[in-house]
């Protein structure tokens, strides 16, 4: 079984947690959002709650289990009645990748204060190597949805954020043929000659933002974070 998982299997407790935490975040995010700003579509189909059974999607996380990155339900929005169409459309899309880089970031702050307050040191064996494994995967796995989500290809937050922008006569005839750029994802995601020079790359920007916050928050606290 373990040949066919992303992860290690001793560390599949740990990922199902972080899933249901980053996904359910993430999709809130879109619809609270939306909500705020005068669309109740996701509110009226219960999806302004953090209940992770309303927002998981069975095959985009099984997805993510075995190739690494996927996806929630999409949250159902009606951007026509926005005030202002194009700027709520591009936040509202936007939140969401938003949120797992705040997640990230709160994640990596906690773990820095748990060394610097000496509380992970107090705490036994058994936990320490508990609470770093959950917090190296709730900030890699948030780090990598902020970037994957951008990725401009339907149905991730990029393409309805660069949709906004098209010309009309682009959009719609994107919008035509869209679900084609599922079947192209796919294929990036299947084919390893194709992801290793499509997503890969992409996928690859997550760890100088893990630098980056790591550095920043080495700075404050005085020493710096390696986990293995």
């Amino acid at each position: 079984m373990e040949n066919f998982l992303w992860y290690p299997l001793e560390h599949l407790p740990f990922v199902v947690i972080v899933i249901m935490i980053v996904f359910t975040v993430h999709e809130f995010a879109h619809a609270y959002s939306a909500y705020k700003f005068g669309d109740d579509t996701a509110y009226r189909e219960g999806r302004v709650t953090l209940n992770p059974m309303v927002h998981l999607d069975i095959f985009g996380t099984i997805l993510l289990l075995i190739a690494g990155f996927g996806w929630a339900k999409p949250v159902p929005v009606n951007a026509s009645r926005f005030k202002h169409r194009r700027t709520m459309s591009v936040i509202v899309s936007a939140v969401g990748p938003l949120s797992n880089l705040l997640m990230a970031f709160i994640g990596m702050l906690l773990i820095y204060i748990l060394y610097g307050t000496g509380l992970m040191q107090a705490a036994s064996t058994g936990v320490q190597s508990a609470l770093q494994v959950f917090f190296f995967y709730f900030v890699t796995i948030n780090l990598l949805l902020f970037v994957f989500n951008l990725i401009p290809l339907p149905p991730l937050d990029g393409y309805r954020i660069v949709s906004e922008f098209l010309p009309l006569r682009i959009r719609y005839k994107v919008e035509q043929n869209i679900q084609w750029g599922m079947f192209l994802f796919l294929l990036f995601v299947f084919i390893p000659p194709l992801r290793a020079v499509t997503l890969d790359p992409i996928l690859g920007l997550q760890v100088p933002l893990y630098t980056g916050i790591n550095r920043m928050l080495s700075s404050l606290f005085g020493f710096q974070m390696v986990w293995s």
